[in-house]
Parts: C-alpha cells; structure tokens; sequence
C-alpha cells in the first residue's frame, strides 16, 4: 500500500469510497466533499494499492485567535481493505500534517456503535472527550475524542 497527498484527479475514487461507506443521510454530497477537499486548511491523504484508491483520510486545520485546532473529517477504508492497518497509518499521516501546520489538538466526532474506529483512536492516545446524542440522526450519538499535539506549557 502506497501512501500520498490527495490529487483532484482522485476525485471519482474518493466520491466511489464515499458511496461505499455511508449511506444517505450520513453521505457527503458530492459538492461538500470537493468543497472539503479543496479548502486550503484541509489536508487530505490517500492510501493506493496498483493504482486504486484504497482509502482517505481529511482533517480540517482551523485557525483560532491563540492555537491551530485539527478537526478529523473523515477517514474511510473499503471494506476488502480493512483491518489491514490502513486506517491507523492514515491515522498517524494527519497527525504529522496536523503537527506540521503547528496544531495544538486534534479531535474527531465518532458514531458510538463503531467500536472498530474507536479502538484505532484510543489506540493512538485519543481520549473520550464528550458526547452528542442524535448527532447522526435520532437515536444515533457521536463521541467526541481528543488528543493533544503539543504541549501547552510555557
């Protein structure tokens, strides 16, 4: 597996792994994701396996007065390519991104039933930061996970 930036010529790859892993209403549209992929705060990678995209992963750097904050957008994985590690190393490539750009955190909305993501998280020293109920729909809750990138010491 090949890891990379994001190209806009990976577009239709990307939408396609979209479709594959969300359903409406949970799905981008097609006009959110390139919008998100082409802010110039958003970082996006993508891992490639003989030329196919495989998975990505986008965080959102967002300047406040005081700090660089990362916000996990997403990070998506096609079925026949999870449990391979993908996700954790798109997992660490934004972080790096993240710490290049100077973010003092890194943080992230989670479905609480996906116990698989939420392992890669704690995994990676995100710590359960919060709750939405009914953030992806009635009945269906978001964990919020934390993670510091740099000390805030003085």
């Amino acid at each position: 597996m090949q890891f990379r930036h994001y190209h806009p010529d990976d577009f239709a790859q990307i939408y396609a792994i979209e479709e594959v892993c969300f359903e409406p209403p949970l799905r981008f549209s097609r006009r959110y994701l390139r919008e998100l992929l082409s802010r110039p705060r958003s970082v996006a990678w993508v891992a490639e396996e003989h030329g196919r995209i495989a998975a990505f992963a986008v965080v959102d750097l967002t300047p406040g007065p005081e700090e660089i904050v990362g916000y996990i957008e997403t990070i998506e994985v096609l079925p026949v390519h999870r449990r391979k590690g993908i996700a954790a190393e798109l997992l660490q490539l934004i972080q790096n991104s993240a710490r290049a750009a100077q973010a003092s955190l890194i943080w992230l909305h989670v479905d609480s039933r996906n116990q698989s993501a939420i392992r890669v998280y704690s995994a990676h020293g995100y710590q359960r930061h919060g709750a939405r109920p009914n953030y992806y729909g009635r009945g269906r809750s978001a964990e919020v996970y934390v993670k510091f990138l740099h000390s805030t010491a003085v």
